[in-house]
């Protein structure tokens, strides 16, 4: 059967390129085009069978939210309505990176309730399976790949696979002044492997039979960057870049093989420094969709680094990035609840909808909102605006007599003013046809 990649190759046309196109307003020849060229990605698992998005370079910049228990916090339930709550506010996609409890019976079920694409990391589980038995580094390459084509028949439509961490970048890190070394959980398992066995990572060194599987299920191969900077110092290191160049030589194969590979990257990172770094990326990967956590622009504010990551998010992806994992309040700090999942999710809808306005995408909703402020017209501006329960509420805590006014401005309010004597040519403004609410 072919590969979805294969089948752009060939110019075919299906529900899956017909569905996406429309939902991104392109024509189905340029998703096609950018899929058949690797520039674009469909993650689509015929055994998830979710709604279809793409990812990748002329669509809009999409966003991914992590879920999944822990040792100390193993409810389904609690990750059923943090699945749930990211879906209603705008992911485009989920991933179940659970660490506690029936793994298995987890991720099968959150799959099954899933409407969007859903990813996961398949090294998690092998790595821990392993550390209840002994050690992380006892894990076996059968071990490995096992944990990979499990997800694959359990219908995981994209997958990080940690295949950029090799006995050489290691070196990099051995030789390097990081302060953070390396942060990325399946980056950590790897390093720890390579170092204790001596020898080379089994996700790089088989990477063809890793291909394979990707070909065999249809899942799309997510490059992870386990060597990631932690902190705004390690970034941009040599560490880095050697490894996001031996994932540019990977993406080359995975084209050649008719496999669908997108990209992950940084970390933390300076704010002056994100758009080179995108920039290095799609040289390097040869324009592959790149997916970013944050950049964080800053390590101080736990608890707040939701906006560390939506400053760099909206950074990252107005020069190059396409698609956006979330950070919670939460971050570096506690398993976020569904409180911190929502507005994680909002933080990097925001970032995403910045970067798109610069791509010329989602103008229209910005038009629409101007257009109801002008005219004061309260339920117009909630049935656009991102959050229209926190809109609602807050105009609510401190309405004044004013009723087309704010609470802030009162009969003072600007628009008002200018709207009861500004005309316009061709525009007579009726104060009767104002739609206020208290």
């Amino acid at each position: 059967m072919s590969t979805i990649m294969e089948q752009a190759r060939r110019g075919e046309s299906n529900r899956l390129f017909k569905k996406a196109a429309e939902r991104e307003g392109v024509t189905e020849r340029f998703l096609v085009d950018g899929i058949a060229a690797g520039r674009i990605v469909l993650p689509h698992n015929p055994a998830h069978d979710a709604l279809p998005a793409a990812i990748g370079e002329g669509l809009s910049v999409k966003v991914n939210a992590n879920i999944g228990t822990s040792r100390d916090m193993p409810d389904l339930e609690g990750e059923i309505a943090k699945l749930d709550m990211a879906v209603k506010y705008g992911a485009d996609a989920v991933m179940d990176l659970s660490t506690g409890g029936d793994i298995d019976d987890i991720r099968k079920r959150l799959l099954a309730r899933c409407p969007v694409m859903m990813g996961s990391v398949p090294i998690y589980e092998v790595g821990l399976t392993a550390a209840r038995k002994n050690a992380v580094v006892e894990m076996t390459e059968d071990d490995m790949f096992k944990g990979i084509e499990m997800h694959a028949k359990d219908g995981m439509d994209f997958m990080t696979v940690h295949c950029g961490i090799t006995m050489e970048t290691v070196r990099w890190i051995k030789k390097s002044d990081r302060m953070m070394d390396v942060v990325s959980r399946g980056g950590s398992f790897l390093t720890a492997w390579i170092l204790h066995n001596e020898e080379e990572n089994p996700l790089y060194r088989n990477f063809d039979y890793l291909l394979e599987l990707a070909k065999k299920y249809e899942f799309t191969l997510s490059l992870g960057d386990g060597f990631r900077p932690g902190c705004v110092h390690d970034a941009s290191d040599q560490a880095q870049i050697s490894e996001l160049m031996t994932l540019g030589h990977l993406v080359k194969r995975a084209r050649e093989a008719g496999v669908q590979a997108m990209v992950e990257g940084p970390g933390h990172m300076r704010m002056n420094e994100i758009a080179a770094n995108m920039k290095i990326q799609k040289t390097l990967c040869d324009h592959a969709p790149f997916y970013t956590l944050g950049p964080l622009v800053t390590d101080i504010a736990p608890g707040y680094d939701h906006i560390t990551a939506a400053i760099g998010g909206a950074i990252a992806a107005a020069n190059g990035a396409d698609f956006l994992c979330f950070v919670t309040p939460a971050e570096h700090l506690s398993l976020p609840d569904i409180d911190d999942v929502k507005e994680g999710v909002i933080a990097s809808k925001i970032a995403a909808h910045a970067a798109d306005l610069t791509r010329g995408i989602g103008q229209e909703r910005d038009d629409a909102m101007a257009k109801a402020r002008k005219e004061l017209d309260w339920p117009a501006m909630y049935d656009v605006c991102i959050d229209e329960e926190k809109a609602r509420r807050y105009r609510a805590r401190g309405c004044t007599e004013e009723k087309d006014g704010c609470s802030m401005c009162g009969d003072v309010c600007a628009v008002k003013i200018v709207n009861q004597y500004l005309i316009k040519e061709g525009d007579i403004y009726d104060p009767s046809k104002d739609k206020n609410e208290c």
